[in-house]
């Protein structure tokens, strides 16, 4: 038998479902506004990275124009030929690499190593300039934070690094008769261990059979920088063939340093080693990146 309600309880039932309704449409639209303002914040938290980082990208680019406008002011001189062809090397292949970029054949997930390999190629440049007795980049400002994210990274490589790179700092003073010496051993030493610690020869070779190997029979420096952008799938030519450069020009910058025979009395003054100091420094920080998981 159906039981019978009163028009009291008929109207009490549907105001209880008119409340729920209207309880659901409320949540609904709550749930509409806080997606719309997430959306909201995201896109303008997007456009501000895309806004910072085209700014530093007109800056870089500048800092870099004017470096390489100064240094072919230079005149031609026998002084540090090697450390000078070098780079121009480096330059010609970040020309190529952002060349690559500007023409849209690399996504913009290399936006970031782009970013940094501007960066290296101008203090390369910078430091050819400070070596052949220019005035300090106008532009170059200091990184308070470098040396902090500089020795975290070092840290998360193995804490040894990051002591080596605190007694090659230590070293860099323009009283040490020896600090090239002392600063090209442990910087040198730093670099060959970061590639030794996250590139071991067995991983590389398991992931590239046929890469190129030294005489010794193991991967070539290219090889493991290849195995790097191979992780990360970012392998691209242009992008390993400047790292590889970069690496030669620090390389060339040791055996400038270690030649003791800048000036008269064969050392180098606080603005120069400032600039071989932030080459070297940047250039560990950019291996750093290169090297990271993921």
């Amino acid at each position: 038998m159906a039981r019978r309600i009163s028009a009291s309880q008929l109207r009490s039932k549907l105001r209880q479902q008119q409340q729920k309704r209207k309880q659901a449409i409320d949540k609904y639209n709550r749930e509409v506004r806080a997606y719309n303002r997430k959306a909201k914040q995201a896109v303008n938290k997007y456009n501000q990275e895309v806004r910072a980082y085209n700014a530093r990208v007109r800056a870089n680019r500048r800092r870099l124009r004017s470096l390489v406008t100064r240094l072919n002011q230079q005149k031609t001189t026998t002084r540090f030929v090697e450390y000078r062809t070098s780079v121009q090397t480096l330059t010609e292949s970040y020309t190529r690499l952002d060349s690559r970029s500007e023409s849209n054949q690399l996504d913009p997930r290399y936006n970031w190593v782009l970013d940094l390999s501007e960066r290296e190629t101008a203090n390369s440049v910078d430091v050819a300039n400070r070596l052949l007795d220019a005035e300090p980049d106008p532009d170059e400002h200091v990184d308070e934070l470098q040396d902090a994210q500089l020795g975290q990274q070092l840290r998360e490589i193995s804490p040894d690094l990051d002591d080596r790179w605190q007694g090659a700092v230590y070293s860099l003073d323009p009283k040490n008769p020896d600090a090239a010496r002392h600063f090209c051993t442990s910087a040198r030493e730093i670099f060959t261990q970061i590639l030794e610690i996250k590139a071991p020869d067995d991983l590389v070779f398991a992931a590239l059979p046929d890469c190129a190997a030294t005489d010794r029979g193991n991967p070539t420096r290219r090889s493991k920088i290849k195995y790097f952008l191979h992780r990360k799938g970012m392998l691209e030519e242009a992008l390993e063939d400047f790292i590889e450069k970069d690496m030669q020009n620090i390389v060339e910058l040791f055996h400038v340093f270690n030649d003791g025979t800048h000036g008269s009395a064969g050392t180098y003054d606080f603005t120069q080693l400032s600039a071989i100091k932030k080459r070297v420094e940047d250039g560990i920080v950019f291996l750093s990146e290169i090297v990271k998981d993921g």
